[in-house]
């Protein structure tokens, strides 16, 4: 019996170190990807769910990661700080503002800016100043809104109504809600989406994205052998679409892991990630 609790404690230390090496070191997965809209080959670096966590001095790690991947654009899915009780926006502001004095920034809003900008008389104008100061460093902002990044890309960032954060929300988006808010995908160009929930990819795919790019789900938080991820910030469990890459007919999604926590501060075999996505000219080796 003594040896059955020293062992169960010895584990249960063990796991605890391994989630706080986990939190606090990063993989860099790339996913390469072809499509017959591109003639030259692109790279992008997608980033999303840092939640405030910090990868070494004015986050010294991950920015030298960004800049061996060479990226043409870096693509943020949201969620760059914490909107709890208090909000501290500073980290996340001075990170993307150096990444935009290096490279070309998209920002998409995840659930945290959403509950910034909607939570007015909580949070005050954080939201405003962060929208405003990222704009005069060069970030190009997507909240529901399009960009080109040139004549054969185009990207794309969605807003999700809160109800489509909340535990039991609704499986499918409203009819019509990504037109009414994007309009009508760019079918001639690759088109990106940058959507924070991964749940409506069915919904990404039909409106005609090439591409969406999705986190939220911090990879399930406990990644099982053959069962995949746990469990979701909705407490929704072993969904398929927790991390990596998914196809759906002509759409493919790519589920970021993340880079940080919240609430359930925990990763157990579900490391902290930085995507790289390549897309070459199809047929392209």
């Amino acid at each position: 019996m003594v040896w059955m609790l020293i062992t169960a404690a010895a584990a249960a230390v063990w796991l605890c170190l391994r989630s706080v090496y986990e939190r606090k070191v990063f993989a860099t997965d790339v996913y390469e990807l072809q499509s017959e809209k591109v003639t030259e080959e692109y790279t992008f670096v997608f980033l999303t769910d840092l939640h405030d966590n910090c990868f070494g001095k004015g986050q010294r790690r991950l920015l030298s990661a960004i800049g061996r991947a060479k990226p043409d654009a870096v693509l943020i899915g949201g969620d760059m700080m914490i909107a709890g009780e208090r909000v501290e926006i500073g980290p996340a502001l001075d990170f993307v503002k150096k990444l935009a004095s290096r490279f070309r920034v998209y920002y998409g809003n995840g659930n945290h800016e959403n509950r910034l900008d909607r939570d007015r008389g909580r949070y005050g104008d954080v939201y405003g100043r962060y929208r405003r100061e990222l704009a005069e460093s060069g970030v190009i902002w997507l909240s529901d809104e399009t960009a080109l990044y040139n004549d054969e890309v185009c990207i794309s960032g969605l807003d999700l109504d809160r109800k489509y954060y909340r535990h039991r929300c609704p499986d499918e988006l409203a009819p019509g809600y990504i037109e009414r808010r994007l309009g009508a995908a760019d079918r001639r160009r690759y088109q990106i989406l940058l959507a924070h929930s991964p749940k409506f990819f069915d919904a990404y795919e039909k409106w005609g994205a090439d591409l969406t790019l999705a986190g939220h789900y911090h990879g399930g938080t406990i990644w099982l052998p053959f069962l995949g991820g746990v469990m979701t910030p909705q407490f929704e469990f072993f969904r398929k679409e927790c991390q990596g890459i998914h196809r759906k007919d002509n759409g493919v999604m790519i589920v970021g892991r993340g880079l940080g926590t919240h609430s359930v501060n925990l990763r157990l075999n579900d490391m902290a990630q930085l995507v790289v996505v390549k897309v070459r000219p199809r047929g392209c080796a």
